[in-house]
């Protein structure tokens, strides 16, 4: 029995995690782990050998014959129905789209990323319809729907790991050449679609990670003025994005770039030595556009894709059972105002004040400025006060409001505040906030030092108020109200509950704040998001971490880096450095060490 919990506790990674420091960063050693697996994976997969690498018995020199040629054309072929068939026959012919040989020199384990990386979707997708049955909620409350949660997270892990080491493989391999740019770059923006997609996921698990992820995301896209239309503390329409709209276009590029493959066939492989001359190159170009003439192996792609099935289902059922899925509860106002209710009281006199980063921080939630980020162009101030909030009217006054028909004493301190002017409101607030350095708590009721008290107003009545209502979870009712019966936007909680220190230390316990690798870490012992790395690199960058405008320099720089990724066939060096640095060579050694025995003979 002990031995059984200790190997539970062994992989229970809801426990705090560890990090590790290295030069400007702080990164997790689950993240780090994971990295550290797809290198040795990748690695493993250049050089351990391939099953039949060299054997010779089922090599045919010469493709089989097909007919590709259209038939005579009739007046009935001219219909455009008829021409999309015989199009579509020319450049899909039945071994094309179902081949049963393949190229001699596919004869590495980097080449079943790719179907790899298909298995694990399928299990992705099924495990999201499973956990879809049961309801949004389901997981959190459910054995069962926590099992199926736990196999969704591990096939997205599996499915992104995989996705990146073909993506590695395909560099290196200079997969663009000879007319396959197209499939280069929809391969490029399926990872783009898929971190779209992970990134949607993640904001729609209803737990205390998916709140600071928003609550920090946000900066970045209402920096680019996205926020007023892209809610990321919206989370209907988060999950909205990630079980309809994302899927849609991922399926659909990823079916493109299945059939480019198909259509134009794997690359040809890179010659041992360097090509020189540019007469030389024209030559390999011309060789590597045209249809593979050597000798074929037999291949059974059904085959190959049951096993690859099979063996991620196998393991990532094995990773869901014995390690589970996080799921640390949200925090919620009411347990903030009972957990920290000094901080909670600071922060609604902070409302009252105008001081919260709420109150002054700019489009797309008021005219403030002090969030409003600009490089040349404000795109924030561009796209406007989209999502209106007051902070004080909509954080304390408002909900406090609907308290005033059996609270005498709260209508009437109420009504003192509205009927004083800006500057009085203002002065009373700020006396309030001035003694909140010295509050104390008497029977739960808040009480700051007389001489504080007595320039504070009405204020005093109605931060007391505020906590009460809090502490009942009427004010996480009413900041949800707005949007009845379905009540998916937390986008005015949230602000709240991030104006505070609370909800930022208990990011900071679990190791998830800017300072510590990005907000993309996952709580307890779990692996994050390492796909993210390129994104959460630039606020570590000195210079850039300490600048005003982080959050649009993170998002032009990660644009940058995209442009760049999709443009590697057409920029000359970038292309060119898979020729410089021959990884190639062990992709392709059994081919290219049978060519020089072939060749001695």
């Amino acid at each position: 029995m002990a031995a059984g919990a200790a190997l539970f506790s062994a992989v229970d990674l809801n426990s705090p995690g560890r990090y590790v420091h290295w030069s400007i960063f702080q990164v997790s050693v689950s993240n780090l782990v994971l990295v550290l697996v797809m290198v040795v994976i990748f690695g493993a997969a250049l050089v351990l050998p391939f099953p039949g690498s060299l054997g010779n018995d089922e090599e045919t020199s010469e493709a089989p014959e097909v007919e590709t040629s259209a038939p005579p054309i009739t007046k009935k072929d001219t219909m455009w129905t008829a021409r999309i068939r015989r199009r579509a026959l020319f450049l899909l012919p039945p071994d094309k789209l179902l081949p049963d040989t393949q190229p001699a020199y596919v004869s590495s384990w980097v080449y079943v990323f790719g179907v790899a990386t298909l298995a694990a979707l399928g299990i992705a997708v099924a495990s999201g319809g499973a956990i879809a049955l049961g309801g949004a909620d389901w997981w959190h409350t459910n054995p069962v729907g926590h099992f199926f949660n736990s196999v969704h997270l591990w096939s997205v892990e599996l499915f992104m790991a995989f996705m990146v080491i073909h993506l590695w493989g395909k560099f290196w391999m200079a997969a663009w050449r000879g007319r396959r740019v197209a499939t280069w770059m929809t391969g490029v923006i399926a990872f783009i679609a898929s971190v779209v997609e992970c990134f949607t996921g993640y904001l729609s698990q209803q737990n205390f990670d998916a709140q600071w992820i928003s609550a920090n995301g946000k900066d970045a896209f209402n920096s680019v003025g996205v926020g007023a239309f892209f809610n990321l503390m919206n989370f209907g329409q988060m999950l909205l994005w990630h079980v309809v709209l994302v899927p849609i276009v991922l399926l659909a590029i990823v079916g493109a770039h299945i059939l480019l493959v198909r259509v134009r066939g794997v690359s040809h492989p890179l010659p041992a030595t360097r090509v020189r001359g540019r007469a030389n190159r024209r030559l390999l170009a011309t060789a590597d556009a045209a249809e593979w003439k050597g000798p074929k192996r037999r291949y059974d792609i059904v085959k190959e894709a049951t096993a690859a099935s099979l063996i991620a289902l196998v393991l990532v059922v094995v990773l869901a059972a014995v390690l589970s899925s996080p799921d640390e509860p949200p925090v919620t106002v009411a347990t903030w105002a009972k957990i920290a209710p000094a901080d909670f009281v600071a922060t609604a006199a902070s409302e009252l004040a105008g001081t919260s980063e709420t109150a002054s921080y700019g489009p797309p939630y008021n005219n403030g400025s002090h969030n409003v980020q600009k490089l040349v162009i404000g795109w924030q101030m561009l796209a406007g006060v989209r999502q209106p909030i007051n902070a004080a009217e909509t954080f304390v006054l408002s909900p406090l409001s609907k308290l005033t028909s059996f609270q005498p004493a709260l209508a009437s301190a109420l009504s003192r505040y509205n009927s004083a002017t800006k500057s009085t409101q203002s002065g009373w607030a700020q006396s309030y906030l001035s003694g909140v350095d010295h509050l104390t708590f008497k029977s739960g009721v808040p009480t700051i030092p007389a001489k504080f008290a007595s320039k504070s107003g009405p204020v005093p009545i109605l931060i007391t108020s505020e906590l009460t209502l809090a502490r009942s979870g009427g004010l996480d009712t009413d900041l949800l109200a707005q949007r009845p019966f379905y009540g998916t936007d937390f986008t005015k909680p949230m602000l709240f509950l991030e104006d505070g220190s609370y909800f930022s230390s208990l990011a900071s316990s679990e190791h998830l704040t800017g300072s510590q690798w990005g907000v993309m870490n996952e709580t307890g012992s779990y692996p994050g998001q390492p796909w993210l790395w390129l994104y959460t690199l630039w606020y570590q960058v000195p210079g850039f971490r300490s600048s005003a405008n982080v959050d649009m320099i993170a998002v032009y720089m990660t644009g940058l880096a995209t442009l760049l990724l999709l443009g590697v066939p057409f920029l000359p060096g970038l292309r060119d450095i898979p020729r410089y640095i021959p990884i190639h060579r062990l992709v392709w050694r059994d081919w290219n060490r049978k060519n020089s025995q072939d060749t001695e003979v």
